[in-house]
């Protein structure tokens, strides 16, 4: 692959995730700089010629959302002014994705208002991990190329070779992941059906399939507060599962989530590090990150030598 053409820069959302991409592409970091006004506006410039060039920006806009957002959209404008050729926005987490309907009087679209900025500040074409409804890529009027995790995560627990082994959906909107993964795996299915009675707050109702004397693996897109993953996790165990473990694309764990996780009978909690884990969970031994920097990067790859990257659609 040559790099003459070829720039990756970041933000301060997940420097790490760029780094270990161009470290797989055998390529730098672009240089940037991103400061702070005393009242909190971010200063950025771009510090090498990007005239020309095929441009890609890793900022998953991932907590603090708002303000890794604007370094996106700030980064992407500066990129446009700098006459670079192509702007592709490698988005290994697209904050907002939840609010993709609205599912109240009164309320925005938020994930259509955040596409139509990322586009309205530059970008030509976004690349995607695990969204968290994959009808978002319709939010965008450029091109969307939208990859999964879950290669990455089935190699692991492949590895594993787990005994027994059923894969769970957290609840009915998880289906289709949670069928796909225990596809590759060879193993049964089984759902949690809960009903959510307001945001963040979940109340499991019952277990649809057979998990006694089994050892289950529930599959989700992300994992924000936990208490879902929590009390599923219950749910199954009572229902005669022998063990629980969990996987999930991206680590959003707010508020006590790390410390719901440590208190649950949860064995094991596996993400990518499309999110930066805090150094609470980092530290945590229930907690397991799996890079998904060469998935991104032979992306990157094809996406740069227009070859078709539906290889990587798993």
């Amino acid at each position: 692959m040559s790099y003459d053409r070829v720039k990756i820069f970041t933000g301060n959302a997940n420097p790490a995730l760029a780094e270990e991409i161009c470290s797989t592409l055998g390529t730098e970091v672009g240089k940037a700089r991103v400061r702070f006004f005393s009242d909190g506006e971010i200063h950025l410039q771009i510090q090498e010629n990007v005239r020309g060039a095929d441009v890609f920006v890793v900022q998953p806009t991932c907590t603090p959302v708002d303000r890794n957002l604007m370094e996106l959209l700030l980064i992407i404008d500066a990129l446009k002014r700098a006459s670079a050729e192509r702007i592709t926005a490698v988005l290994a987490y697209f904050g907002y994705a939840r609010q993709d309907r609205k599912d109240k009087p009164r309320v925005p679209i938020s994930a259509k208002l955040v596409a139509r900025l990322i586009e309205t500040a530059g970008a030509d074409r976004i690349l995607a991990l695990d969204l968290h409804a994959a009808q978002i890529q319709g939010f965008f009027d450029i091109p969307v190329d939208h990859l999964f995790a879950s290669p990455v995560m089935i190699e692991y627990y492949k590895r594993l070779a787990i005994p027994d082994l059923t894969v769970v959906s957290p609840d009915a909107g998880g289906v289709e992941r949670a069928r796909a993964f225990a596809k590759r795996l060879n193993a049964p299915l089984a759902i949690v059906d809960k009903r959510r009675e307001e945001a963040n707050v979940a109340e499991v109702m019952n277990i649809i399939g057979a998990v006694e004397g089994r050892n289950c693996l529930m599959v989700d897109d992300l994992i924000d507060t936990a208490g879902t993953l929590v009390k599923g996790a219950e749910a199954l165990l009572e229902q005669g599962a022998l063990s629980v473990s969990a996987c999930a694309t991206h680590a959003v764990l707010s508020g006590q989530a790390v410390e719901r996780i440590e208190k649950s009978p949860l064995k094991e909690v596996v993400f990518s590090n499309s999110i930066p884990l805090s150094e609470r969970a980092r530290s945590s031994p229930r907690i397991r990150s799996l890079s998904i920097a060469p998935l991104l990067a032979r992306a990157i790859q094809s996406i740069h030598e227009e070859t078709s990257v539906s290889i990587l659609f798993v």
